[in-house]
């Protein structure tokens, strides 16, 4: 029996990268899935591949700056599987970018609707759903410019600092309930968004990144991401909530490896990591 068999979870921005690999992830462990995302061409082959998996699964059309469309993927979890285990708050976009004086108005909400708001509108429509299954886990998709902000990115590192913070004040409601609520912080990950978020990114600028700006030099992978989340979405964390667990090969540290290989890099200004 696989370690969420049996349990019904929705997963934000699955069509693709972290969010593609952690409904993967739960599949082979017996996730019933609604994979919610915009990409319908991408979220549908999402799941079919969680079937192909041995999961079951299907695709919602999902704007998670639309509280109608969140709810929506919430009942269609309900409708298709009679309940509620797991809520994963994970679609994101790099958003504004460029020193803030230069941010419209329109692109600093835009960011925050979808970074931020959208994880509020989840919890808000799942946790009474999650009430009715005796319980359950909401995660959230930060990142490390949520716990040290990023220049060039003031509103991504925002949304993400107010989603770990919004992940404390919701898990102080919620835990009488059996309702834990955490979220995952990555660092430098190799995935579409990323790529399309880097300023000129090659893999060879990605690699760099990561062998001068963190412990681990490798680049990170969104399995890597996927493992902590099926960690935090099955019974082997049911002691932990109200955390933010950062997976990015030590970034989180200090922001760089000084040892004698070769000198912090200063060469990368604007967003390094976007997830």
């Amino acid at each position: 029996m696989g370690k969420l068999t049996g349990k019904s979870a929705v997963i934000t921005g699955a069509a693709s990268g972290i969010g593609r690999a952690c409904a993967l992830s739960f599949a082979r462990e017996g996730a019933l899935l609604v994979i919610a995302d915009l990409n319908e061409h991408e979220g549908t082959a999402t799941a079919e591949q969680c079937i192909a998996a041995g999961g079951r699964a299907l695709y919602r059309r999902t704007d998670v700056a639309s509280e109608a469309e969140i709810k929506g993927a919430i009942e269609q979890a309900i409708a298709a599987y009679g309940r509620l285990d797991i809520m994963f708050n994970n679609a994101g976009v790099p958003g504004a970018l460029g020193p803030i004086e230069t941010i419209a108005a329109q692109d600093w909400d835009r960011t925050i609707a979808i970074l931020l708001r959208a994880g509020y509108l989840g919890m808000k429509h799942a946790i009474p759903e999650l009430r009715k299954a005796g319980g359950g886990s909401i995660i959230s998709t930060s990142s490390a410019a949520g716990l040290r902000g990023l220049g060039n990115a003031a509103a991504y590192s925002a949304a993400k600092a107010g989603l770990v913070i919004l992940t404390q004040a919701v898990a102080i409601e919620v835990g009488a309930d059996r309702i834990r609520v955490n979220c995952i912080c990555p660092g430098v990950i190799d995935t579409p968004m990323v790529n399309r978020g880097r300023q000129g990114g090659t893999e060879e600028t990605l690699t760099r990144l990561a062998q001068t700006q963190q412990p681990i030099t490798r680049v990170g992978r969104s399995e890597d991401v996927a493992a902590a989340a099926l960690f935090l979405a099955s019974d082997d964390s049911q002691f932990i909530t109200g955390t933010a667990i950062s997976v990015d090969g030590g970034f989180n540290t200090g922001n760089g490896w000084l040892g004698p290989r070769e000198q912090k890099s200063t060469d990368f200004r604007g967003p390094s990591y976007l997830r």
